[in-house]
């Protein structure tokens, strides 16, 4: 079992950038593949990016490319979003979310997910 404590949330200006955190407990985080989700005032909670064991592999849903970057370090547990040219419409809560798989796949469904954090606010200024 793994735990996740996001962090790095916060208000921000449009244009601007935020680096999330998600840091997990436990000796075989390096078999977890990982996704990062978010939740807007009274919509359903979406995918937004997601990473394979090693860090080679990644996916992002199409309104972030390019402007977010999903990373891991195993050896600290963690796993990073960095968000740049932030906009209004990416206000939302941010969750961390992770699945111990026997195959380094990139999940993009909520359902696919095992555990979640509790979520860190990000809000964007206009």
């Amino acid at each position: 079992q793994v735990q996740l404590v996001e962090s790095g949330g916060g208000l921000v200006q449009a244009g601007g950038s935020l680096r999330l955190s998600c840091a997990a407990s436990g000796r075989t985080f390096s078999t977890y593949v990982m996704g990062w989700f978010r939740q807007a005032p009274g919509k359903e909670r979406e995918f937004v990016a997601a990473i394979g064991w090693s860090g080679r592999s990644t996916s992002y849903t199409d309104s972030v490319k390019g402007r977010f970057t999903i990373s891991r370090d195993n050896a600290k547990t963690t796993v990073y979003l960095q968000m740049n040219s932030l906009n209004p419409e990416d206000t939302a809560v941010y969750y961390c979310a992770a699945k111990l798989s026997f195959r380094s796949v990139l999940l993009t469904t909520r359902r696919d997910y095992d555990y979640w954090g509790q979520g860190t606010q990000v809000t964007v200024s206009s």
